[in-house]
C-alpha cells in the first residue's frame, strides 16, 4: 500500500478489536459509577471530596489528550493504546489496594492521564481504517461500543460490590490489563512508519499555542462544538439522580432503570443510526438535527409527568447527543488532513472540558431552580444549532487543514 494515495477501504477486524478495547475501558468506569460514593466513606470523606475526585480524572484528560494524541502521530496508534490501556489497569488496582485518600486521587489523576491515551488514538485509528464514505459509521460503532460498556459496567460493579467494595476495581483492572494484552498480539498498526514519516518535523509549541492555532483552523468551531455538547451531557447526568429524586421522589432503583433504558437507546442510535444518517444525509445536516433534537429533549424533560414520560423524554435526549457525537468526529476527522492524532487529541481535550465545566455550572443553577440546568442546556444547545447554521453557511469551499497553520 502506498503511503498518502487512495483512501483505504474500511478495515472491520482491527475496528471491531479497537471497539472492544473502549468497550472494556468504558466497563471499568461504568463499573465504579454506583459504588464510588461508599468506598470513599470508608476514608471519611464527604461529596466534595467525591466531587473533586470525579473533576481531577476530567481535568487530566484536558491536559494530556492533546500531548497523548500527537505523540500517536509520531509512534503509531497500537503503541499508544495499549500504554493507555496498561496505564489504566494499574490506576484500578491503585484504587482498589487504596490505604489513604491520597491513593485515590493518585489513581484517578492516572485514571484521566493514560485513559486520555485511549479515546483520541483511538479515533485516529477510525480514521485510519475507514474511508470518507463510511467514516461516520466507524465512529458509530466506536461509540456504541463505549455507550454499552457504561450500560453493562454499572451493573457489574453493583453485583461485584456486593461481595467486596474493592472488587469492581479489581475487575476493571484484570479486563484492561486482558485488553492490553490482546492488543498487543492482534491489533495491527493502522498508521505505517512511512505515513509517519512523511508528516516531517513539527515545530515545538505551547500547548496555549496549540488550543489557539486550533481554534483559528477549519476544525476550531467544531472543538467549541465538542465542548458544547459535553457541556450538555455532562449537565444532564451529573444533577438527573438529583433532580428526579427532587421532583419525583425516585430513589436509585428507578434513577438506575432510566439510565440503562436511556443507555440502550443511545447504543442502538450510535451502532444503527448514525452510519446510515451520515451516509444518507452527511455529518453536517446530522449535526444540526442532533442539536435540535438535543435542545428540545432538555425542554420537554421539565414537562415529565409520569415515570414513562421520564424515560421517553430522557431518551430523546440521549438520540440528540448519539447522534451528535460520532458526527462530529467524523467531521473533525474529514477536516484534520494528516495530522489525525493530534487533532483527535485536542477534541477530547475540548471534551473532557465540557466534562469538568458542565456539572459545577449544572450543580450551581440547580440550586437556584431544579429546572433551570436543563433550560440553560436547552439555551446552549439553541446557541450552538444557530451557530452551525452560519457556520455551514460561511464555510470556504477550499479548506486548508491545521497542519498546514
Amino acid at each position: 500500500m502506498k503511503s498518502g494515495s487512495k483512501k483505504k477501504r474500511t478495515k472491520q477486524g482491527p475496528l471491531l478489536l479497537l471497539s472492544f478495547n473502549l468497550f472494556i475501558v468504558m466497563v471499568g468506569i461504568g463499573l465504579v459509577i454506583p459504588i464510588l460514593p461508599f468506598y470513599v466513606e470508608k476514608f471519611n470523606a464527604n461529596a466534595q471530596t467525591l466531587g473533586f475526585l470525579v473533576a481531577v480524572f476530567a481535568f487530566m484528560q484536558f491536559l494530556f489528550s492533546p500531548v497523548w494524541g500527537k505523540l500517536s502521530d509520531k509512534i503509531g496508534r497500537k503503541p499508544l493504546i495499549t500504554i493507555g490501556l496498561l496505564g489504566f489497569a494499574i490506576a484500578e488496582f491503585i484504587f482498589a489496594f487504596a490505604t489513604g485518600l491520597w491513593m485515590l486521587f493518585i489513581s484517578r489523576m492516572m485514571a484521566g492521564i493514560f485513559g486520555s491515551a485511549l479515546m483520541p488514538t483511538a479515533m485516529a485509528y477510525v480514521s485510519d481504517v475507514t474511508d470518507d464514505k463510511s467514516r461516520g459509521q466507524g465512529m458509530g460503532t466506536l461509540g456504541a461500543a463505549m455507550g454499552l460498556g457504561i450500560v453493562v459496567g454499572p451493573g457489574i460493579g453493583g453485583w461485584l460490590a456486593e461481595y467486596d467494595l474493592s472488587y469492581p476495581f479489581m475487575f476493571a483492572g484484570i479486563a484492561a490489563s486482558i485488553a492490553a494484552v490482546v492488543s498487543v498480539i492482534f491489533l495491527p498498526e493502522s498508521f505505517t512508519k512511512e505515513q509517519r514519516e512523511a508528516l516531517g518535523h513539527e515545530p515545538r509549541t505551547s500547548q496555549f499555542e496549540k488550543y489557539k492555532t486550533a481554534l483559528s483552523s477549519p476544525v476550531g468551531f467544531l472543538l467549541i462544538l465538542v465542548f458544547i455538547m459535553s457541556f450538555g451531557l455532562a449537565n444532564f447526568q451529573s444533577i438527573f439522580a438529583y433532580y428526579a429524586l427532587e421532583r419525583y421522589g425516585y430513589g436509585p432503583q428507578q434513577v438506575g432503570l432510566i439510565i440503562l433504558f436511556v443507555g440502550v437507546v443511545g447504543t442502538l442510535v450510535q451502532g444503527v443510526g448514525v452510519g446510515r444518517m451520515t451516509r444518507w444525509l452527511g455529518e453536517e445536516k446530522v449535526v444540526t438535527i442532533a442539536l435540535i433534537i438535543s435542545a428540545v429533549g432538555f425542554v420537554i424533560m421539565t414537562l415529565a409527568e409520569t415515570f414513562v414520560m421520564v424515560i421517553v423524554t430522557a431518551s430523546i435526549f440521549f438520540i440528540g447527543n448519539s447522534l451528535l457525537r460520532p458526527s462530529l468526529n467524523s467531521l473533525i476527522s474529514k477536516l484534520a488532513g494528516t495530522r489525525q492524532g493530534m487533532i483527535m487529541g485536542l477534541n477530547n481535550s475540548f471534551f473532557s472540558l465540557g466534562n469538568v465545566a458542565g456539572p459545577i455550572v449544572a450543580g450551581t443553577l440547580f440550586i437556584w431552580n431544579i429546572h433551570i440546568p436543563y433550560l440553560f442546556g436547552a439555551t446552549v444547545m439553541i446557541v450552538g444549532l444557530v451557530a452551525t447554521r452560519i457556520w455551514i453557511a460561511k464555510k470556504a469551499k477550499h479548506i486548508v487543514g491545521i497542519s498546514h497553520s
